[in-house]
């Protein structure tokens, strides 16, 4: 465990990661104060002016607040060491850390790692911009043998000796530019991962992705050769079939690549083994979840597509023909670059809420197009016009602020909808 005795920390953020690593500080033997610039319990209201009056021997600074940000740099100035959550808790964790980092995919390929890791005899918590703050699985009674450490730009930006033990790395897209001045700034956060991992440090990486060749890597794809695989359904391990997707409750080319790499990272996995625990897995609620499958036609739940990259993310992977119900708040999104990859994989499309009418507009000489009020009007209008074989692709495309108090209301709503198809017996033979 780290030693802080006789040592001064600050912490900046008083939300779950912030107090987390305060208690864990404070474990450490810091005497720790919390600054937020939000009044909150047991915590010094601060600003930048406040921040430049401490010299704390350490400040840690949560994953939400900019970095770069005049609040941070504020107490950084007079103050010692600079580090994230992160930093402070893999330094107080003495097990196995297997990193998972890119633009999508990461929570799942978390999950996937950690049930993965469960079923070879370890113990293992996923942790990190996923559930449980690294800080708070540290200070357990009994720390897991290995962490699942889904981390993010935000967290990765703070790190300083961070070598995890695997590296996962799933993809890259544009993301966050609210927080970042260009693609190559958040790119450049996103690549710390690599910093300090040794030259056999497993790396499992996308086929193609332009990371720096240090570790012993391990590439995967659904596209082309690589040394994990798709062929079908089957996912290969070096030509050879290892799972299949179709004996699990994911769907999708995205969610092929996800699993493809947990099993990659496991240590010791064997075939056997990954179809009984994939088997048991059910996906994050709201990400392309499977939720029903009704007289030969499934049920994707994508509430989460609250944005135009993550519908195309969602369609992109679409193996069977799909009906594609999207709408919501209107936020002056420009859809029109959906339509070359609406052709390819919807068949039909079905709008309702705010935007319904704009999009319908927008792609009704692409597929056929229908517009409704609600989704539940949606929902039962999809399952008329499906046929066996086909996906219903609930992946919006906005937020849901127009109907619902969030993704993940709307989401419900949406699986709500689906007992009612049944009682109905809705046809498609």
């Amino acid at each position: 465990m780290l030693n802080l005795t006789g040592k001064t920390a600050a912490v900046l953020g008083a939300g779950r990661s912030g107090r987390a690593a305060a208690r864990l500080a404070e474990h450490c033997g810091a005497r720790v104060t919390i600054y937020d610039s939000r009044q909150a319990e047991e915590t010094v209201l601060a600003n930048p002016e406040i921040g430049l009056e401490v010299n704390a021997d350490l400040v840690v600074v949560s994953p939400g607040i900019e970095t770069n940000g005049d609040f941070v740099q504020s107490f950084a100035k007079g103050s010692g060491a600079l580090w994230g959550e992160i930093e402070l808790a893999w330094r107080c964790y003495s097990g196995k850390t297997i990193g998972i980092t890119g633009t999508n995919g990461k929570t799942t390929t978390t999950e996937l790692v950690r049930d993965l890791v469960e079923a070879t005899g370890e113990s293992c918590v996923a942790c990190g911009n996923y559930g449980v703050p690294l800080s708070e699985v540290v200070l357990y009674d009994s720390p897991p043998d290995v962490i699942s450490l889904e981390l993010s730009s935000f967290q990765l930006e703070t790190i300083i000796d961070f070598n995890p033990d695997v590296i996962i790395w799933l993809n890259f897209s544009p993301d966050h530019m609210d927080r970042y001045s260009s693609i190559d700034e958040y790119r450049e956060a996103k690549l710390r991962i690599f910093d300090n991992i040794d030259t056999d440090t497993p790396v499992v990486v996308r086929r193609g992705s332009q990371v720096p060749e240090r570790g012993t890597i391990t590439t995967f794809s659904t596209e082309g050769e690589a040394d994990w695989s798709l062929s079908g359904e089957d996912i290969l391990c070096h030509g050879e079939a290892f799972v299949s997707i179709s004996e699990t409750k994911l769907r999708g080319l995205h969610n092929a690549e996800n699993l493809m790499a947990a099993c990659a990272a496991v240590e010791g996995l064997t075939s056997e083994v990954a179809r009984d625990a994939l088997s048991k897995y059910s996906p994050p609620e709201h990400r392309c979840e499977l939720v029903a499958v009704i007289d030969g036609v499934e049920y994707l739940n994508d509430s989460k597509a609250t944005n135009l990259h993550a519908l195309e993310s969602a369609l992109r992977s679409q193996t069977r023909p799909a009906i594609l119900i999207a709408g919501g708040k209107q936020k002056g999104l420009d859809y029109g670059p959906l339509a070359p990859l609406l052709s390819e994989k919807a068949r039909a499309m079905i709008s309702f809420g705010e935007i319904g009418e704009e999009l319908s507009s927008v792609f009704a000489k692409i597929v056929q197009c229908r517009k409704v009020e609600t989704l539940e009007e949606a929902v039962t209008m999809a399952a008329v016009i499906a046929e066996r074989g086909e996906t219903i692709l609930f992946s919006p495309g906005t937020s849901s602020f127009d109907q619902f108090n969030g993704y993940e209301e709307r989401g419900r709503a949406f699986k709500a909808a689906l007992p009612q198809l049944t009682e109905n017996s809705v046809n498609h033979s």
